[in-house]
């Protein structure tokens, strides 16, 4: 069953009270669904930031994109989990991911991990929010039940199983991450397969998660072409075909961009699409013309 569009924007520019409070009802009139926050150092700080994303605005939705589950001792990681959502009238999703700023962890003091032992950390916390945020005798309790929805994010084998796992929601990056300031983004063959690898990890599921992927451009544009030529932090050989193609990147008219989304959510099942703050504006007609679908 084809899953009706959701739309959200991960806030990443810290702000003080009254600007984050502004930024937040715009983002609601824009018709964004959801109000996501980020987990990094020397950005806001995630449960205070959704608070107040809530009570600033009536309909979306508020949630982490993502979480670091090495910060999170996960015991009092579902306090705070269920305390936010019962501020939030049940609002709440909560992202989670496995860390990859090594900087950060040592600014934090924090032992940064092997890829394995961080992935490791993350199925953790994942299996404790599941038990811990699904025991009614939990104090103080969440208002959604059994818990509120997780998102987890990624690419590999690894992570697809724990997706497959404990996901309501499953992030697909669609990246390889940065290397010396280019995106290694996965083209559309590259992202088939994972995604059927995904779905051969999920094939147990009696209720598919919903999936999701962070799109780091979007230009409106009437040379579609023209600006697959000059996308930013690209590796150069990528071909045209490729660049036109690439489910992170969005770019070309209104009607050109929600048709992508549309053979995106046909092809690997996307219908969660998150953009950054930086392009809230610029996406909002591609919202509204795709609302409802």
């Amino acid at each position: 069953m084809t899953r009706p569009f959701r739309f959200g924007v991960n806030m990443l520019k810290p702000a003080g009270g009254a600007q984050w409070r502004d930024r937040c009802r715009r983002a609601e009139l824009l018709g964004y669904d959801v109000i996501l926050v980020p987990d990094h150092l020397g950005m806001v700080s995630p449960f205070p930031a959704m608070t107040a994303a809530a009570d600033a605005t009536e309909r979306p939705r508020i949630g982490t994109f993502v979480l670091n589950a090495g910060f999170w001792n996960p015991a009092l990681l579902a306090r705070d989990v269920a305390t936010t959502d019962a501020l939030t009238g049940g609002r709440l999703e909560i992202g989670l991911g496995a860390g990859y700023a090594q900087a950060e962890h040592e600014r934090a003091r924090i032992e940064f991990l092997p890829p394995g032992g961080r992935i490791d950390v993350l199925r953790q916390t994942a299996r404790e929010l599941d038990r811990l945020l699904s025991d009614p005798a939990h104090t103080p309790p969440a208002v959604q039940r059994p818990r509120p929805p997780l998102l987890i994010g990624g690419n590999g084998d690894r992570l697809l199983r724990l997706m497959a796992e404990h996901a309501d929601i499953a992030a697909f990056t669609a990246t390889a991450g940065y290397e010396k300031g280019i995106l290694n983004a996965l083209t559309p063959a590259q992202l088939d397969e994972r995604v059927a690898a995904y779905e051969r990890f999920a094939a147990h599921r009696t209720t598919p998660a919903e999936r999701n992927v962070l799109v780091h451009h979007v230009e409106v544009t009437d040379d579609r072409r023209a600006a697959a030529d000059r996308l930013p932090k690209i590796h150069p050989e990528m071909s045209q075909e490729d660049r036109l193609t690439l489910p992170v990147m969005l770019f070309g008219t209104v009607k050109q961009i929600a048709e992508q989304l549309r053979e995106q959510r046909e092809r690997f099942g996307l219908s969660y699409i998150v953009v950054l703050d930086n392009a809230m504006d610029t996406f909002a007609p591609v919202i509204e013309e795709l609302t409802g679908t």
